[in-house]
């Protein structure tokens, strides 16, 4: 692992780092702050998904997450949104290749060759990160923007006893009935559409819902707004009897102006449960 840069932050430290990934098949960067509590011993980590078109640094600089996180003693991780390269496969498109990995494990060429992400998240990164920085692998919490809320969402309902809570910032909620998830699980996944619900968070939710707190955010004037379909997950929450604060927020789109906005509530949210 290399370290690209450490720089105080908070009474803190944001570092960003370089691994190679055997998953990915190339070199992975993220980006992880560890509030001044860490130099005494392991601390509670929330991961931040990011979404399309992102690298590890968007929220890592405009989600102002780190003032809150350190008034919290967490440490926050920042994993970039895809594999990267030159000879990583990639997509004219803005949402299908490098900087859209959609947190799945692709099966179809030219993806699968690189596009690990689900198991490069929940496996690869976790037993590096827990390995070489003082985190508590026993309190855990995840959220994410759009993308990275679909990630945060999926990723926390099928490793069930693994995240004490989840969030999510105006999240992709049912991509199987969107195009936000539909062209991407086909290029990815392929065409047996049997396959993708595994990756929805609308039908796991129905399926099994998740064994905690959550917590989601969405502008009224998000410009993606029927892209994400906040409203079948909620539905999905009624029936499931979820623990769940669904909220619509007035007047806020889809930038980290809304993320930054609302950073504290979901800081204080995950904050209550890692704690607990």
């Amino acid at each position: 692992m290399e370290t690209l840069s450490q720089n105080a932050c908070f009474g803190g430290t944001q570092g960003v780092y370089r691994h190679r990934s055997a998953l990915c098949n190339c070199d992975m960067t993220f980006g992880l702050f560890l509030p001044e509590e860490a130099k005494d011993g392991p601390v509670p980590v929330l991961w931040y998904l990011s979404g399309l078109t992102c690298t590890h640094e968007n929220a890592m600089i405009k989600a102002g997450a780190q003032a809150w996180a350190s008034e919290q003693g967490l440490a926050l991780l920042f994993p970039d949104t895809s594999p990267r390269g030159d000879d990583v496969a990639n997509d004219d498109a803005y949402d299908l290749g490098q900087g859209a990995g959609f947190y799945v494990n692709a099966t179809q060429a030219p993806w699968a060759p690189h596009f690990q992400m689900y198991d490069y998240i929940t496996a690869e990164l976790p037993t590096l990160v827990f390995q070489e920085f003082p985190l508590d692998q026993s309190r855990q919490a995840i959220t994410g923007h759009s993308m990275g809320g679909h990630g945060a969402l999926t990723i926390a309902m099928r490793e069930q006893g693994r995240f004490r809570s989840v969030s999510a910032f105006s999240p992709i909620c049912n991509p199987t009935a969107s195009d936000w998830g539909r062209k991407q699980f086909g290029a990815y996944l392929g065409s047996d559409e049997t396959l993708w619900s595994a990756h929805d968070a609308t039908h796991l939710m129905v399926e099994r819902g998740f064994d905690g707190p959550m917590l989601l955010d969405t502008g009224t004037r998000d410009e993606f707004y029927n892209l994400l379909k906040p409203e079948a997950l909620a539905h999905a929450a009624s029936i499931q009897q979820q623990e769940a604060i669904i909220r619509y927020q007035p007047g806020y789109d889809h930038s980290y102006f809304f993320v930054s906005s609302f950073m504290e509530d979901h800081m204080n949210f995950h904050a209550e449960a890692l704690y607990a």
